[in-house]
């Protein structure tokens, strides 16, 4: 029998990162802090998540189709197997995938590098009425880009304040951001790259350059703490989710999407047509009358 879920209040203020009082280090990859207390109640409790999910997506896609500007979109980030795509596969999965736009940023290309940082995220920019996913983001070029020494510390420490103006740049063109940190123990990881080098059907998954990035998880994190503690802004907060336990990662996840949702309360637009006539014209145009 499941056990019975601690009540649930705000889930987005449970994990927000509040700057100056964060600390990454108090963070417990493995905690279950609020909500179901085991698997069973948190599979149960999304289920009905995934529902009001679905209604929700479709009053946004309706308004967008409609002439309404506003859209949401997902940041996700996380060190390697932290579960960016099973996130998305459990998550993004509860909604109809005609309304969702998801891009994954991997390495910049050639020509990606031609461009400020930002360029090829704007592009990706979820259209009004959609539920963009990104999995990973502009947040690897304060990440990467620092833990590798990419480019100089003065250039990176500057894209703290142009993610900042960019975020609030989205916001005031409609689109809700909501970013959530994937945060997983060493230990976990280690566990999660072993089992995909023993299963064939995930060897695909693995790289081996995974060791390199796994010999500066430390560095990772201190990049992290400064990354969200200084963009996480009204415009753009972070969540930090605890990411060992898979299932506990999915609910939290799907319940931040749902209050960001319910708070943006999507409507559906009034018809620019008179329902009662053209149901008549409709009846009156009958081919098998």
């Amino acid at each position: 029998m499941a056990k019975k879920s601690a009540p649930v209040q705000s889930i987005r203020d449970a994990f927000r990162v509040v700057p100056g009082e964060f600390d990454i280090a108090k963070v417990d990859p493995a905690g279950t802090p609020v909500g179901p207390a085991d698997k069973a109640a948190a599979a149960a409790d999304v289920a009905l998540v995934g529902k009001r999910l679905d209604e929700l997506q479709e009053a946004l896609y309706a308004e967008g189709s409609g002439g309404g500007r506003r859209r949401v979109l997902l940041v996700l980030q996380g060190l390697d197997t932290s579960g960016k795509g099973g996130t998305i596969r459990h998550v993004a999965g509860l909604v109809n995938p005609q309304g969702l736009h998801i891009a994954s940023f991997k390495k910049p290309t050639a020509a990606e590098l031609r461009h400020d940082f930002l360029w090829r995220i704007r592009r990706q920019v979820p259209e009004p009425g959609r539920i963009g996913v990104f999995d990973r983001s502009h947040y690897e070029d304060v990440l990467v880009a620092r833990v590798d020494k990419l480019v100089p510390a003065a250039e990176w420490r500057k894209r703290y304040e142009l993610i900042n103006a960019f975020e609030a740049e989205l916001a005031e063109g409609g689109v809700t951001v909501v970013k959530c940190f994937l945060h997983i123990s060493p230990e976990r990881q280690k566990e999660r790259l072993v089992a995909r080098l023993e299963d064939p059907l995930k060897r695909w998954k693995y790289n081996p350059h995974d060791i390199e990035v796994r010999a500066k998880f430390s560095q990772y994190l201190l990049a992290y703490q400064d990354a969200l503690t200084k963009c996480s802004t009204p415009a753009g907060p972070w969540f930090a989710i605890p990411s060992d336990r898979k299932w506990y990662r999915n609910w939290a996840v799907a319940r931040i999407l749902l209050e960001t949702l319910e708070e943006v309360a999507p409507v559906y637009p009034e018809p620019s047509y008179d329902p009662v006539v053209e149901l008549a014209r409709l009846r009156d145009a009958d081919p098998l009358r």
